[in-house]
């Protein structure tokens, strides 16, 4: 059974008084630890010296006046310096006459947690043997005597060094056993290597920060646990190390895909490198995906008040020309100019709100997201716009679900699609990969059978305003699936294959799970467009809801009031009169609501709703429409 800290206490207060030497504990402010009762008898100690707690200096001041130390002028000062020697105590042997002609021998040895172990043994005995084997052997000379005595003395004290050598051992393993369990536990690789380059010491913890490498390194060379690839990107910083300059350094290990910081520091004892690596790839992740907000933040400062003038003056160009393209007077060849004129203020329109998409206020909104459904999906939207010698292949070898922004894939996948199929021309093949890649990314690659990239697309490709269609080409297509991807914290990359152009696009892997399957409740659906009601109404009651339906905020919040039993709310945002969707949230507060709109995700409505929970832009599909309601759900318990 457990022992409860007095009765382990008391058993080993026991064990000590079983010992027939003297034995005492002072902690490092100098009071009474632990003593056995042989402490008290031997120097013949009042119960309030023997009690833990117990002044150092007060035990010292009773023996000296007791006679324990002798004849001692000053008791004070002798007392004050027997306390100096404490607080810097060393490990010692030694011994002492006692008054009585008794013979002590005192040893001592400082403790790891601070202040220190006496042992005290009478000797008397020994020394009584020895003196009798002096008077009593005539055949042994001064010389043998002495010499003996000597070698008794030396051994005594020898044993005590052997005793506190062996504690410190036993402390060195422990604080080294400690010291190891640390490191393993510790979510990084620590390692040292030698002169040559082998390890030393590693806390096995290789593999895990570099998958694919071995635990066991011990004796390795560095380029054997690493691989040539991680080792020529490491080992100008590894040379740097031997020279004497630390160095810390990020490298991307190829097999893997794992981004990996590693230290380098010189070991000054004796030739060699302390090494410590750590995994990076989430913290990247995260890093590129605040520094392109921060840039979107930028360029939406530097652009907003250049659009806006822009914008009013292409609204004053269109007015101009309208009214010129209705003149009478105006000479026939004046006619296709205006109407050039008009074109050309209205693509500048569409540019400025094209700009407005890449550098407004939009946020990375991750939700489960099926994949398999998701592209399929995708195919289904991108089919129609394509020629009839133009097909969209799938290669799908990633499933389950996993944390995506579902309207900003699809819009940087329909791009790149439909980029490729002005590649591709009136035939062609458009193949779209999913995959997984080192348990690190989720990859998204759209290849075609077109003529490729030239080697200045693929250098400037993803700058804003290039483009190779001329003037029908925008230049923002590449530059927006770049800044979308950004924001996830992927990358983007640019490359041909062996029949045309491939474009992969790399997100951080986060599986996740589908909300599960809900209770059927009974929802309130509020859609002022009939077509559109009927739609939504249809995935709601395909979930097994039942739905009750409003046009306004009026009839809604009289619904609500008159069926106690609605569960949620699901409202557009732009309805009937002049209350919007987020007045009808506030209204019937604490029901869930979830909220859909098909306003710009920059309008001030549609930025206010997501804010306040979950928001469906339109079209969605019921899998989206699931999760929204659960997330609503989800905050309202």
């Amino acid at each position: 059974m457990d022992l409860s800290d007095k009765q382990l206490s008391d058993l080993t207060q026991a064990g000590l008084n079983l010992i027939q030497q003297a034995l005492s504990i002072y902690d490092s402010d100098l009071r009474l630890a632990q003593c056995n009762r042989r402490f008290q008898e031997m120097f013949n100690l009042p119960e309030a010296l023997v009690t833990p707690g117990a002044r150092f200096a007060d035990t010292v001041r009773h023996l000296a006046k007791s006679g324990e130390y002798g004849e001692i002028d000053d008791i004070e000062e002798f007392v004050a310096q027997r306390e100096d020697q404490a607080r810097a105590f060393e490990p010692h042997y030694m011994e002492r006459p006692r008054a009585g002609g008794k013979w002590l021998s005192v040893e001592g040895a400082p403790l790891p947690q601070g202040g220190w172990v006496t042992v005290y043994t009478d000797i008397t005995r020994t020394k009584q043997q020895e003196e009798l084997l002096r008077t009593r052997s005539e055949l042994l000379s001064e010389e043998v005597l002495r010499r003996s005595e000597e070698l008794a003395a030396t051994n005594r004290e020898l044993a005590a060094t052997i005793s506190a050598l062996e504690e410190t051992q036993r402390q060195l393993r422990a604080i080294e056993a400690r010291t190891r369990l640390t490191t393993e536990m510790m979510p990084a690789h620590i390692a040292h290597v030698d002169a040559n380059g082998c390890y030393t010491y590693s806390n096995r913890r290789l593999s895990s920060v570099i998958p694919g490498r071995p635990s066991n390194i011990l004796g390795l060379h560095i380029s054997d646990a690493l691989g040539p690839d991680a080792y020529d990107k490491v080992r100008p910083h590894l040379d740097a190390a031997y020279d004497g300059q630390q160095s810390v350094f990020e490298f991307t290990d190829t097999p893997s895909l794992r981004r990996i910081r590693v230290s380098f520091t010189p070991d000054q004892s004796e030739r060699g490198v302390y090494i410590l690596s750590m995994d990076i790839t989430e913290e990247t992740q995260a890093r590129v995906a605040l520094q392109q907000t921060r840039r979107r933040e930028m360029a939406a400062q530097l652009t907003s008040g250049l659009a806006h003038d822009f914008s009013n003056l292409l609204t004053v160009i269109l007015g101009m020309q309208s009214k010129l393209d209705r003149m009478d007077a105006l000479p026939p060849d004046a006619a296709p100019l205006v109407a050039a004129t008009i074109g050309a203020a209205r693509r500048g329109g569409r540019l400025l709100s094209r700009i407005a998409d890449m550098t407004g206020s939009r946020t990375y909104s991750p939700a489960a997201v099926d994949v398999a459904s998701f592209v399929e999906e995708l195919q289904t939207l991108a089919k129609p716009s394509l020629p009839d010698g133009v097909s969209l292949a799938l290669d799908v070898q990633a499933g389950g679900a996993h944390s995506l922004d579902p309207g900003m894939l699809q819009d940087s996948l329909l791009n790149l699609v439909l980029n490729a199929r002005d590649a591709c021309g009136d035939s062609g093949t458009i193949t779209l990969t999913v995959r997984e890649e080192t348990g690190t990314w989720l990859t998204f690659e759209v290849s075609d059978t077109g003529p490729g990239f030239t080697e200045q697309a693929l250098r400037d490709g993803l700058a804003p305003f290039f483009t190779t269609k001329g003037g029908e080409g925008s230049g923002l297509g590449l530059a927006m699936v770049y800044d979308m991807t950004k924001l996830a914290g992927g990358e983007v990359r640019l490359a041909n294959g062996q029949t045309g152009a491939r474009v992969t696009i790399r997100l951080p892997l986060r599986p996740a799970d589908l909300p599960s399957t809900m209770q059927p409740d009974l929802i309130l659906l509020v859609e002022d467009n009939p077509d559109l009601r009927d739609s939504v109404r249809e995935m709601l009651t395909g979930m097994g809801h039942q739905v009750v339906e409003a046009a306004s905020v009026p009839e809604a919040t009289a619904l609500v009031a008159g069926l106690p039993d609605i569960t949620a709310v699901l409202s557009d945002i732009q309805l009937e009169g002049v209350e919007t969707g987020l007045d009808l949230s506030r209204m019937v507060a604490p029901l869930p609501t979830a909220l859909m709109t098909s306003l710009p995700r920059t309008h001030d409505l549609a930025e206010m709703a997501a804010q306040r929970g979950p928001l469906l832009h339109k079209p969605f599909d019921a899998v989206q429409l699931a999760a929204a309601l659960h997330t609503a759900k989800a905050h309202h318990d």
